[in-house]
C-alpha cells in the first residue's frame, strides 16, 4: 500500500477494522449490550409518560399504577446501567487489544526493515509514531466504540418509538435532522487534515527532543543551547498553531449541532402543544407529548455525541495512518529461500566484482575483488568516506550488494539466513551500545546463560575487570541508557568484553580501540591477538600503528581498493599508504601534519 493510500481515512479505517477479526465475540456482545441499553433507555420515557397521564386529572391520581411504574422504571435503570458497564468492558478489551496488536506489529516490523530505512528516518519520529500517535489513536478508537454503536442504535430506536407515538410530529424531526448531519460532516472534513498536520509536527518535535537529549554534551560543548532552543521554539509554535486550529474546528462541531438540535426540540414542543390543544388530547396526550419531547432530546443527543466521535476519529485516523506508514515500509528480502547453512565457518571470504551505492546515481564500491584465507587478519584503511565501513555493512548484509557477490566458505552470503550469517561474525564498533541494566546483563547480552566465572574471565581478558570491581556494586552495578556515567573508554571495554564472552568464527573490529588510552590499548591488542588466532578478522582503523601485524592491508580511496599488501610491502611501494603512515608517524612525534 502506498503512503497516499495509507493516509486516506477510508483506507485507514478499513485496516483498523481488519484488526477486529480476533475480537468478533466482544464486538457482537458489545452490539447486543448496546441494543439492550438503548431499548431500556428508550422504554423509560414511555413509563414516565404513563405516570404523567396517571396524575393529570384533578383528585384523580392512580397511586397503585404509579407505584408499579416506578418499580418497572427502577428495574429498567438497573438493566441499562449493567448493560452499559458490560459494554464498556468489551469496548476497552477491543480497543486496547487492537492498540497492543498494532504496536506489536509495528515494533516487529521495525526488526525486519533494512538498515537504509533507519538511516533515512529520524529515530524520534519513529518513537513518536509508536508511542504518542498510538496513544492518541487508542483514545479516539475507545470513544468511537463507546459512543458510535449506542448512538446509531439510539437514533434508529428513537425514530421507531416516535413514529409509534405520532408520525406527523416525527416528520418535523426527520426534516430538520439532515441540517445537523451536514454541519457535522462539513467541519469533520476540514479537521482531518489539521489533525494529520498536528501529528506530523509532534513527530518532528519528538525527534528534535530525542536528538537534543541524546547529544546534550555535544550541544553544551559547542554552546548551541540558544540555537537549539530557538529551533525547538519554532517547532513548538508550529505545533501550537496546528493544535489550536484542529481544536478550534473540532470544538465548534458540538455547539453547532446543539443549535440545530435545539431547533428540533423547539419544533417538536410547538407542534406537539398545538396538537394537544387542537384535539383536546385525543390524538396526543400530555404524557405522550412528554414522552415525545424526551425522545426528541434523546434523538438529537446522539448526533452531538457522534459529531464529537467523528472529530476524535479524525485525529485517531491521522495517527493511525502514520503508524501504518511504518507498517507499509519495505522489509528486508525474506530468508525463507536461503537453504545454505554456515555452521562451523572456516572464515574464507571472497569478494567477486562487488559494486554498491547508497544512492543509484552515486556509485561508491566499484568492481571490488578480494580473497581472504581462513584465519587471516585483514586491515582496511583510508580517508574518511572512502568506503571502509561500507565494506563491513556489505559483509554483515546490513546492505546488499548492487551487483557481484560476497562468498563465505564458497557460499554466497545472500543464500545464507541473515541470523546465521551474523551469528558467525562478531563486531566491536567505534560507537558503543549499552542497554539500561546491570554490568553483568550487558556483558551477557549475546550469551544470557553465561556463568559468573565466564563473565569474569572475559572481563579480565578485556582488561575491564579492574574498573568493574571499583564500581559501587561491581558486576551488579546498574547503568543507565547508553552506559550512563561510564567513560567512553569504559563503555568500549564492556563492548569488547561482550564479544570475548562468546567469540564467533570471524571478527569485525571497526575502530574498536579508538576510545581507549594508549596503555590500555596495548593490553587490548594483546588480548585481541589471542582472540584472533585462527579466526578471520577484519579491522577498520585510522591509527595505522595498530594494524602493522595484519596479514593483508587494503588501502581504499573513493570506494576503490587502490593498494593492498602487508605493512612492509606497502611502505616499499611509496604510495598512498606510505604517505598516510608517515604523516601519522610525524604527528605522533609532534611534527606538523
Amino acid at each position: 500500500m502506498s503512503k497516499q493510500k495509507a493516509r486516506a481515512p477510508r483506507g485507514t479505517l478499513k485496516r483498523v477494522f481488519s484488526y477486529l477479526k480476533g475480537y468478533r465475540f466482544f464486538l457482537i456482545f458489545s452490539l447486543f449490550l448496546a441494543l439492550v441499553s438503548v431499548i431500556s433507555a428508550l422504554y423509560l420515557p414511555v413509563l414516565i409518560g404513563n405516570a404523567i397521564d396517571c396524575i393529570v386529572g384533578k383528585n384523580d391520581v392512580k397511586f397503585d399504577t404509579i407505584s408499579q411504574i416506578f418499580l418497572q422504571a427502577g428495574i429498567i435503570i438497573l438493566v441499562t446501567a449493567l448493560a452499559q458497564w458490560l459494554m464498556n468492558v468489551c469496548n476497552n478489551k477491543m480497543t486496547f487489544g487492537i492498540v497492543r496488536n498494532i504496536r506489536n506489529d509495528a515494533f516487529r516490523h521495525l526488526q525486519k526493515v533494512p538498515l537504509s530505512y533507519l538511516d533515512t528516518h529520524k529515530t524520534g519520529d519513529i518513537v513518536s509514531r509508536l508511542i504518542a500517535d498510538t496513544d492518541q489513536f487508542s483514545d479516539g478508537l475507545l470513544l468511537g466504540f463507546t459512543q458510535l454503536f449506542s448512538g446509531v442504535l439510539t437514533i434508529i430506536g428513537t425514530l421507531i418509538f416516535m413514529l409509534w407515538i405520532h408520525p406527523g410530529i416525527t416528520l418535523v424531526v426527520v426534516l430538520v435532522t439532515p441540517l445537523s448531519l451536514f454541519v457535522a460532516a462539513f467541519i469533520a472534513k476540514r479537521t482531518h487534515k489539521m489533525f494529520q498536520l498536528q501529528a506530523e509536527i509532534r513527530g518532528k518535535q519528538t525527534a528534535l527532543m530525542e536528538e537534543a537529549i541524546g547529544s546534550h554534551k555535544v550541544v553544551v560543548a559547542f554552546s548551541q543551547e540558544d540555537e537549539l532552543l530557538e529551533k525547538f521554539n519554532d517547532i513548538n509554535c508550529k505545533l501550537q498553531k496546528a493544535s489550536l486550529q484542529a481544536t478550534f474546528f473540532s470544538s465548534i462541531t458540538n455547539p453547532s449541532t446543539r443549535f440545530v438540535n435545539s431547533l428540533v426540540y423547539t419544533g417538536v414542543a410547538l407542534t406537539g402543544a398545538l396538537t394537544v390543544m387542537s384535539t383536546g388530547g385525543a390524538s396526543l396526550s400530555i404524557g405522550a407529548l412528554s414522552t415525545f419531547l424526551a425522545y426528541a432530546n434523546q434523538y438529537t443527543k446522539p448526533f452531538n455525541e457522534i459529531s464529537g466521535v467523528v472529530t476524535e476519529l479524525q485525529g485517531a485516523l491521522a495517527c493511525a495512518a502514520r503508524i501504518f506508514e511504518v507498517l507499509d515500509s519495505d522489509v528486508e528480502i525474506s530468508d525463507a529461500k536461503c537453504k545454505n547453512h554456515l555452521s562451523n565457518a572456516r572464515g574464507a571470504v571472497t569478494f567477486q566484482n562487488v559494486n554498491f551505492s547508497y544512492v543509484p546515481d552515486h556509485p561508491l564500491i566499484q568492481n571490488m575483488n578480494l580473497t581472504v584465507a581462513p584465519g587471516q587478519r585483514i586491515a582496511i584503511v583510508g580517508p574518511t568516506g572512502c568506503g571502509k565501513t561500507t565494506v563491513i555493512n556489505l559483509l554483515m548484509r546490513f546492505y546488499d550488494v548492487s551487483s557481484g557477490a560476497i562468498l563465505i566458505d564458497g557460499v554466497n552470503i545472500q543464500d545464507i539466513p541473515r541470523k546465521e550469517l551474523r551469528s558467525s561474525l562478531g563486531m566491536v564498533l567505534q560507537e558503543t551500545w549499552l542497554r539500561a541494566g546491570t554490568i553483568r546483563e550487558n556483558i551477557a547480552f549475546g550469551k544470557p546463560d553465561a556463568t559468573d566465572e565466564e563473565i569474569i574471565a572475559a572481563a579480565k581478558a578485556a582488561h575491564a575487570h579492574s574498573f568493574i570491581k571499583r564500581l559501587p556494586h561491581g558486576y551488579e552495578t546498574v547503568i543507565g541508557e547508553d552506559g550512563g556515567a561510564l567513560s567512553q573508554g569504559q563503555k568500549q571495554l564492556l563492548c569488547i568484553t561482550r564479544l570475548m564472552l562468546s567469540p564467533p568464527p570471524m571478527l569485525i573490529l571497526d575502530e574498536a580501540t579508538s576510545s581507549i588510552d594508549t596503555r590500555t590499548e596495548q593490553k587490548i591488542q594483546k588480548a585481541f591477538a589471542t582472540l584472533m588466532q585462527g579466526r578471520t578478522t577484519f579491522v577498520v582503523a585510522h591509527r595505522l600503528s595498530t594494524i602493522r601485524e595484519s596479514d593483508l592491508i587494503l588501502v581504499m580511496k573513493d570506494g576503490n581498493v587502490i593498494e593492498q599488501g602487508d605493512h612492509e610491502s606497502l611502505l616499499l611501494q611509496q604510495g598512498f599508504y606510505a604517505k598516510l603512515y608517515h604523516s601519522q608517524f610525524e604527528e605522533s612525534q609532534g611534527g606538523t601534519p
